[in-house]
């Protein structure tokens, strides 16, 4: 190998690595600040979301609407769960398992199970404050929701999912 060969590789390798590195950071920027990636711990979003499905989920929005699926954190424990109602909503769960929100029960076409009230120091009829969400998983029955722990602040959601993997054939 002559040295120019040897200058060639050289700059060669130079640049590999700072491919790379560019690559690198931009992936740490992306999957840091703009996305996140979750695996569906449990069965409390069946049958939309299962155990192990890996979740997409989008960071920047600071504002979510009813109907999205958004992971957050409760009680130190990453969850997923489906807004009901955000900040000057007022909810009621009903005695006989139904979803009122703003006076007005919820149709939910995609929801298989009632919607139960819990034991807890939650107690309806229930105003949101700005920057506060309803949060119910698709499984109503048994799900740790804001059934159990009240409203969930804004800066509790990691994100709105927006792609689903699913990673088994359960």
């Amino acid at each position: 190998m002559n040295e120019t060969q040897r200058r060639r590789a050289l700059a060669d390798v130079k640049e590999f690595f700072l491919r790379a590195g560019a690559l690198a950071a931009l992936l740490l920027v992306l999957f840091g600040v703009v996305f996140g990636l979750a695996v569906q711990p449990d069965d409390t979003m069946y049958p939309h979301l299962k155990p192990g499905d890996l979740l997409l989920y989008y960071r920047l929005p600071r504002s979510f609407a009813a109907g999205e699926v958004v992971v957050f954190t409760q009680d130190d424990r990453r969850c997923t769960g489906r807004v009901a109602a955000r900040g000057g909503d007022t909810v009621e769960v009903t005695e006989n398992a139904l979803l009122r929100i703003n006076g007005s029960l919820v149709a939910e076409p995609d929801i298989y199970e009632t919607t139960p009230r819990y034991d807890s120091d939650v107690t309806y009829p229930l105003t949101l404050a700005d920057g506060e969400y309803f949060i119910l998983c698709d499984a109503r029955e048994g799900a740790p929701d804001s059934r159990l722990y009240g409203p969930v602040t804004a800066e509790n959601i990691a994100g709105r999912v927006i792609a689903i993997v699913r990673r088994n054939e359960i």
